[in-house]
């Protein structure tokens, strides 16, 4: 399973998702994808995304159950406590 969360981002960078995930919600994508093309959406998502920020969040096979990476909101940032993945706010 893969989310991606998305503010203040393009409506061409919107629709490319829509592609492989379903929007759900304005800015709020949820599918199933292949890490290949988790990696070129997350990719293409942080070079058009100058004045917004996004969240991914995937299943991965660790204590949370998922993996955790944000770009774009310099206020917040994944932290890894000991194998856990927490957000800092500054």
């Amino acid at each position: 399973m893969t989310i991606i969360v998305m503010d203040n981002v393009s409506t061409s960078t919107r629709g490319e998702c829509t592609k492989y995930l379903l929007e759900v919600k304005t800015g709020v994508f949820v599918g199933n994808i292949t890490s290949v093309v988790r990696e070129l959406v997350w990719q293409k998502i942080q070079r058009n995304c100058a004045n917004g920020g996004a969240i991914l969040i995937y299943s991965m096979a660790n204590e949370q159950g998922y993996e955790l990476e944000m770009f774009g909101d310099p206020r917040k940032k994944v932290i890894d406590l000991d194998g856990i993945k927490l957000i800092q706010t500054a």
